[in-house]
């Protein structure tokens, strides 16, 4: 993947260097720490454990070893990952050492009815359609441009909780990189919790177990549950399967649905940037230093 970020230049200079002389890979000396700037530690990461605050729709309890970053964090975030801009507040919940990540955003849709049955076939051709709009976009700001290979796992829906999950596998064009989103929809009653999980496919199902072993600290504030749902409340315009391929943008278009489609599906990529899970060690690191710095109440150098 192309990386044109000159703000992680060093960082990932840091990870050849250690790559280079691994009898040194373990611990920095005090000066690199002092010198070392990475921006991906330095965002505003909150600590676990802690209870992170969803748009106010939602929040989520995280023990030690996590970490929750808020909405003006997670831009910068996205930026650094070279994901598009979403429009929306969105939310990191991850790991302290970054070796996956999943974004929660919530979409004021209103109630979405499930009692819609799902095609797996027909929901994958369309979004290969749609990722070849979305195609044009990522050309055109100078990214590379993404293949569908297929389910990594195909739709499924619990009516019990609530929750649609499904995973697409991905191959970037032009460096052969793969990547897999695993997604879930957590349905509300006045609008759906969006959730992408990021992972290496080699690691992806002991990423998935570890993310929903966090999962029963999440809840709707009181009031937005789907159980919740009351005579008069809105109900979303569309079911299910729209949630995977287009959601509201691609039934407003009608006509254009397919350019709608290849947008929404832009946005809904979550890209993992090379060299950042190889910095998790010392994302860990400068997390610590600081959370100690603040705890007795000094300031930590960068």
């Amino acid at each position: 993947m192309r990386i044109a970020l000159p703000a992680l230049a060093a960082a990932f200079a840091l990870c050849a260097a250690l790559a280079a002389h691994p009898a040194t890979a373990q611990e920095p000396s005090p000066a690199e720490e002092v010198t070392q700037a990475d921006p991906v530690a330095d965002l505003p990461w909150e600590i676990g454990p802690v209870t992170g605050a969803i748009a106010e729709r939602a929040s989520i309890e995280l023990p030690e070893g996590f970490v929750f970053l808020g909405a003006p964090g997670t831009r910068d975030f996205n930026e650094l990952m070279e994901n598009p801009p979403s429009g929306v507040d969105e939310f990191v919940v991850a790991p302290d050492d970054l070796r996956w990540t999943a974004y929660f955003w919530f979409d004021p849709v209103g109630y979405v009815e499930d009692d819609e049955s799902l095609d797996p076939d027909a929901i994958l051709q369309s979004i290969r359609e749609g990722t070849e709009f979305g195609n044009e976009e990522r050309t055109a700001r100078g990214w590379e441009t993404m293949s569908i290979l297929g389910w990594s796992f195909e739709p499924q829906y619990d009516k019990q909780l609530n929750a649609l999950e499904w995973a697409v596998l991905a191959q970037m064009d032009q460096s052969g990189q793969q990547l897999v989103n695993y997604n879930t929809r957590l349905l509300g009653r006045r609008g759906v919790m969006h959730v992408i999980l990021v992972a290496d496919p080699a690691t992806l199902d002991a990423s998935i177990a570890e993310f929903k072993a966090l999962m029963p600290g999440y809840a709707f504030a009181a009031g937005e549950k789907y159980a919740e749902f009351q005579p008069g409340d809105h109900v979303a315009e569309y079911g299910l399967a729209a949630l995977i391929t287009g959601g509201a943008a691609a039934v407003a278009a009608k006509k254009g649905w397919l350019a709608a489609a290849g947008l929404f599906l832009l946005k809904m990529w979550k890209l993992l940037v090379a060299g950042v899970v190889g910095l998790g060690w010392w994302v860990r690191r400068r997390i610590g230093r600081r959370d100690a710095g603040s705890a007795d109440g000094g300031d930590v150098q960068s």
